[in-house]
């Protein structure tokens, strides 16, 4: 089970503070969400960069993780996902946990929940909040190509996952994980 962690977004909303920099008990919070994966369940771990990656390398520890680099970062998550699921293609993960650098509420325990929806290379799974679908989302390989076709802007996958809804799986994440965003100066108090 791979994990891939989308950490390329700029921080508009947040007046250009790329988020994988924002600090988090004392550490960039790339280095959180990247361990939550990895804690959760998920080896090899990828990681895709974009805004400011150069001092994202510099200043996190994200040894024993791969990085990749996205050019088209400013245009939104999409690129960021077609950017991990390329770099993915022929590795032979059987299936990614996705999962998103803002989101600080999301622990271990929740990815972890997700990781054991696996069933084959067609499993098609979500953490959920109170029935609401959330992060992280589980896609078997064989979605992968199709799930990059239509990735665009800042929705990802949920074109997707909305057309596929039927054969989702939603795991039920609210008592282990909160699924907020860091998204906004105001947001930013949730960061320890």
């Amino acid at each position: 089970m791979a994990g891939l962690l989308l950490a390329a977004g700029g921080g508009r909303r947040l007046g250009g503070r790329p988020k994988a920099l924002l600090d988090h008990r004392g550490r960039p919070l790339v280095e959180h969400a990247a361990r939550t994966l990895r804690e959760g369940g998920c080896d090899p771990v990828h990681i895709v960069l974009g805004a400011a990656a150069d001092a994202v390398r510099e200043r996190a520890d994200l040894t024993g993780y791969h990085l990749w680099d996205n050019p088209d970062w400013a245009h939104g998550m999409g690129s960021s996902l077609r950017v991990g699921l390329a770099a993915l293609a022929g590795s032979g993960a059987d299936a990614v946990v996705v999962s998103l650098v803002d989101q600080p509420g999301i622990g271990a325990a929740a990815v972890a929940r997700v990781v054991a929806a696996y069933d084959d290379g067609r499993a098609l799974a979500s953490a959920a909040y109170d029935g609401r679908r959330g992060h992280p989302v589980l896609f078997g390989a064989e979605r992968w190509a199709d799930i990059a076709a239509t990735a665009t802007g800042d929705r990802g996958a949920r074109a997707y996952l909305r057309t596929y809804a039927d054969a989702l799986t939603l795991v039920e994440c609210a008592d282990v994980a909160e699924p907020y965003d860091i998204d906004t100066p105001e947001d930013l108090r949730r960061l320890e």
